[in-house]
């Protein structure tokens, strides 16, 4: 039984992060810079989502607990701040910055360390929870659970490299550190807990050749990119293997899909996440083979952000508070349709935009994406209220 002050607060992350998901829609709506934007997307909506998530989900699978209940408390207003925090940093005082970079990097301290001591007695995720009807799941289990860790440790050390300048020590740039967090973190709980949840959600199996090649990709990928920034055959190496595990996934997704006769309507967000997430891994061989063209640098890290990253939290969060919780007669599933297709098309339009040099498509696109995010953050909303 959950306790329900991690249940309450893991809400209110997931809550906040869809305060920062239409901040960084209307950032990117405003021409903001790559660094406020990311920001907003990475730290705000993507990694607040994934925190009050894997507090209820990442002990479950290890069959585990949550050992500090208080946690989620704790962590919340440090993440919330230090994003702010972050994303102000280069227009504000140089102390808001570093009291941001403080805030954010001690939010993960206490993540990563109420989850790293849950699991401490399972590091390897051995022992699933996994029984009953769902025993012939274990093997596919155990390999999403082996991963889950290796994200905290890039986690970490994303967090040690945004606290270092407040000390005067420089150890990753802003864009290595987004790479950690980004491939190393988000990226990879998306494959972690996406093997465990979707052949669940969707009652069907997925091909284990694929879960066998996209857990050790995704899970050593990001180390190599990050380190290999400025090394182009280091980067090379790393993009090849991100390319596999996003691909992979994007395939493994399908054939769950293909086989499954459910079709609820999160299932729909995840599978134009997928899409987008092949789009993206184009986008990054275009821009390397482009001298890191800057118009193909940002419509990559938005498609990654809001596309593949986005996109699947949108549907996952579908999931777990369906829209027709809400009492309003807004809350239906054509409306959190509306949403998927109003994300979905805004993005394509701005890619499009992008790519073309037409900034009337990027404006319409970035206009369409916070019509998209302002619904999004309404449904969740009410189903919140409701409950």
């Amino acid at each position: 039984m959950s306790d329900p002050r991690v249940t309450r607060w893991a809400r209110r992350l997931v809550a906040a992060g869809a305060g920062f998901f239409l901040a960084f829609h209307l950032a990117v709506a405003t021409g903001a810079g790559r660094r406020f934007v990311v920001v907003l997307g990475l730290y705000g909506f993507v990694l607040h989502v994934l925190f009050g998530k894997a507090y209820a989900l990442v002990p479950a699978y290890f069959d585990r607990d949550l050992s500090v209940p208080q946690a989620p408390a704790a962590q919340f207003p440090l993440s919330v701040l230090g994003t702010v925090g972050l994303a102000l940093a280069p227009v504000a005082p140089g102390w808001v910055g570093a009291i941001g970079s403080v805030c954010w990097a001690l939010g993960v301290a206490v993540f990563v360390g109420a989850v790293g001591w849950t699991v401490r007695t399972n590091p390897t995720g051995a022992e699933t929870g996994t029984g009953g009807a769902n025993t012939h799941r274990q093997p596919v289990d155990r390999l999403a659970n082996a991963v889950l860790p290796i994200a905290l440790v890039y986690l970490a050390a994303a967090a040690v490299a945004v606290a270092l300048p407040t000390v005067g020590r420089r150890w990753l740039v802003a864009a290595q550190v987004s790479h950690l967090l980004g491939a190393g973190t988000a990226a990879l709980f998306v494959f972690g807990v996406g093997f465990r949840l979707f052949p669940r959600f969707l009652v069907a199996e997925p091909p284990r050749s694929l879960v066998r090649l996209v857990l050790p990709a995704g899970a050593l990928a990001p180390a190599l990119l990050a380190g290999g920034l400025f090394d182009r055959w280091l980067l090379l190496l790393g993009g090849v293997l991100e390319a596999l595990a996003v691909v992979g996934f994007a395939v493994a997704y399908v054939a769950l899909f293909r086989r499954s006769d459910r079709r609820r309507i999160g299932f729909y967000a995840v599978l134009g996440a997928v899409g987008y997430g092949a789009v993206g891994v184009g986008l990054a061989v275009m821009a390397v083979l482009d001298g890191r063209d800057p118009a193909l640098v940002r419509a990559h890290y938005r498609t990654m952000l809001a596309g593949f990253l986005g996109l699947t939290i949108v549907g996952a969060t579908f999931q777990f508070y369906p829209p027709t919780v809400g009492r309003s007669r807004l809350s239906t599933d054509r409306t959190a349709g509306g949403v998927i297709g109003l994300l979905g098309v805004g993005l394509g339009g701005q890619l499009l935009g992008l790519v073309s040099g037409h900034s009337l498509l990027v404006t319409g696109g970035a206009a369409t994406g916070i019509a998209g995010a302002v619904l999004y953050c309404w449904l969740l909303g009410a189903a919140f209220r409701r409950r």
